[in-house]
């Protein structure tokens, strides 16, 4: 007898259950892709079991995706005034149809994912384009088409659009405010789901414990409240928490901090993406990545990563320098990182250093990394207290207001001029980061 429902183990969430139409999805060639694109692109590379990929993310994606949404749809989360905003939650039919979307969605929330994730997509996809405007359009693709008509109703593909990547990225469609909460629940700042996962997952196959938070808890406390920033209460409805939860809601948005600060800015992390990006710029044609959905689907980390060796042991192909660096260990080493005593002289003291350094040594010798995040470094959310007013996450939490926006910058410089570039660094340091006016 055939089985309407599948489990797949996962270390994270211990069972993912997925029904006959959700395994239609995994054993599609774009979620099948997945299984060879690691999720923390070369990682592995300093954190040895950081080797998890998108493949397992996506299905841990769904599994909390449907937990929330069966949290904030119980009627005892409701309020009167909630449901006055969307309609959709008096309608148990129109539960049922969006609660398929949104796992449909969840799953399907990275398949635009380039070879190595997110290592180089900002330099070497074409301007306007992005993983998720890759997604957008597998989602709308045939082969997927064919699985939403499958379904008993079909599912309409551009609802799981707007569910898959947001309002942010799928600008050209209308979002009611239900469908701006089902998009929140998988990739809102302040509790999607993706987030959510990742920490988890990735401090668990890095072997930290930054990223743990008590997601059970938050999960349980998350409810649909009116936004915080309308004095009257009136304002559009996103996820917010009960009081009781706001504690767990400060431990994720640290997590994401220590994530960043000790994980995912770890300098020789940062590097071989660097050198990743490098070795690519040589190796694609015409230096970008492809985007047709045929292109996109036959190229993953294990072509790169093949062509990476072939080309570190052979000096005449492209991209040998960077591929024998990756091969090799031979990466670039840390000249200058962000310090704040700097950063009070000159905010653009990094800069500064990475200037002088590319006139002193050659542009080849020399490599900036930059990231500051956009936006506040903790999200306002609205958060429900024992008296029933709702009132933000930042006016209730003293924890969130202080925060500090994870950002980082670093100077490397080839390991062999490392040393004549630190003696040259502790003598000129000082007089490079003044201010333009100082040195003038």
């Amino acid at each position: 007898m055939a089985k309407n429902f599948h489990e797949v183990r996962d270390p994270i969430h211990v069972f993912v259950r997925l029904d006959t139409d959700e395994r239609k999805i995994l054993d599609s060639k774009p979620f099948q892709r997945l299984r060879h694109i690691h999720q923390l692109a070369q990682s592995y590379l300093v954190y040895p079991g950081a080797t998890h990929k998108r493949f397992e993310h996506s299905l841990g994606v769904m599994e909390l995706a449907r937990r929330v949404f069966e949290t904030v749809t119980q009627p005892s989360a409701l309020t009167d005034e909630v449901k006055k905003l969307i309609p959709e939650l008096e309608h148990p039919d129109q539960l049922t149809y969006w609660r398929r979307v949104l796992k449909m969605a969840a799953l399907c929330h990275d398949i635009g994912h380039l070879p190595f994730s997110h290592a180089a997509e900002k330099e070497l996809l074409p301007e306007g384009w992005d993983h998720e405007r890759l997604t957008i359009d597998i989602i709308l693709g045939e082969e997927m088409q064919a699985i939403w008509n499958s379904v008993t109703p079909p599912l309409r593909s551009d609802d799981i659009v707007k569910l898959a990547v947001g309002p942010r990225k799928a600008k050209d469609l209308t979002f009611s405010n239900w469908e701006a909460i089902l998009s929140e629940i998988i990739v809102g700042d302040s509790f999607g789901v993706d987030r959510m996962d990742y920490l988890l997952r990735d401090a668990y196959h890095a072997g930290v414990p930054y990223g743990r938070f008590d997601h059970y808890r938050l999960i349980d406390t998350l409810r649909i409240l009116p936004s915080p920033n309308d004095e009257n209460n009136r304002g559009e409805p996103v996820l917010g928490v009960e009081q009781g939860g706001l504690e767990t809601a400060e431990a994720l948005l640290l997590a994401r901090y220590f994530m960043y600060t000790q994980v995912y800015f770890h300098p020789v992390r940062r590097i071989y993406d660097i050198h990743l990006k490098d070795f690519l710029k040589e190796w694609l044609p015409d230096g970008r990545f492809g985007t047709t959905t045929k292109e996109h689907l036959e190229l993953t980390d294990a072509e790169v990563t093949t062509a990476i060796r072939t080309a570190a042991g052979d000096k005449d192909r492209p991209g040998h320098d960077p591929a024998r660096r990756i091969t090799n260990r031979e990466h670039f080493r840390v000249l200058y990182r962000r310090h704040p005593k700097d950063v009070g002289v000159n905010p653009e003291a990094a800069l500064a250093v990475y200037e002088a350094a590319v006139k002193e040594f050659g542009d080849t010798q020399v490599r900036f990394d930059q990231y500051r995040p956009r936006g506040a470094a903790a999200p306002d959310f609205p958060v429900r207290s024992s008296d029933d007013s709702v009132v933000s996450s930042l006016v209730m939490s003293e924890v969130l207001r202080m925060i500090p926006a994870a950002t980082t910058e670093y100077v490397f410089v080839a390991p062999e001029i490392r040393e004549a570039a630190k003696r040259w660094r502790d003598i000129h340091k000082n007089e490079i980061i003044k201010p333009e006016k100082e040195n003038s």
